[in-house]
């Protein structure tokens, strides 16, 4: 028997989904901030760049977690804390700003499923 860590299928795809995610907050918050002030016209202009920011942290809570660190599970419940308090400032129905908190909740439930490849009795 091998003492080397690995990970399901489902925490995989997840962490995976968290990265294409984050990058895709990123370009959206980067490229496209006339179209969403126009849409969201209550947004504050200080939103864009700390949307960006929570992407780029948001890559790393994952990298971090394909790396076993515990750290980046609370850093995306921290993230996903401050993305609910943002949202809310701009005007969200406190629905649509809890939504990130769903991300939350399935990286919490890939984490501990698996059996043997239960990923949080493996975070360091």
């Amino acid at each position: 028997m091998t003492d080397e860590k690995q990970r399901h299928g489902c925490l995989t795809a997840w962490l995976v989904l968290m990265i294409v995610s984050g990058a895709f907050t990123i370009l959206l918050y980067s490229l496209g901030r006339e179209t969403i002030q126009s849409l969201v016209p209550s947004s504050p202009g200080w939103t864009f760049p700390a949307f960006v920011l929570m992407g780029i942290a948001n890559i790393i809570c994952a990298v971090a977690l394909f790396q076993w660190k515990k750290w980046a599970f609370w850093g995306v419940v921290t993230i996903t804390i401050v993305g609910f308090i943002i949202s809310l400032s701009t005007g969200f129905s406190v629905f649509h700003a809890a939504l990130g908190f769903l991300s939350v909740a399935i990286l919490y439930g890939v984490i501990q499923i698996g059996g043997e490849n239960k990923g949080w009795t493996q975070l360091e």
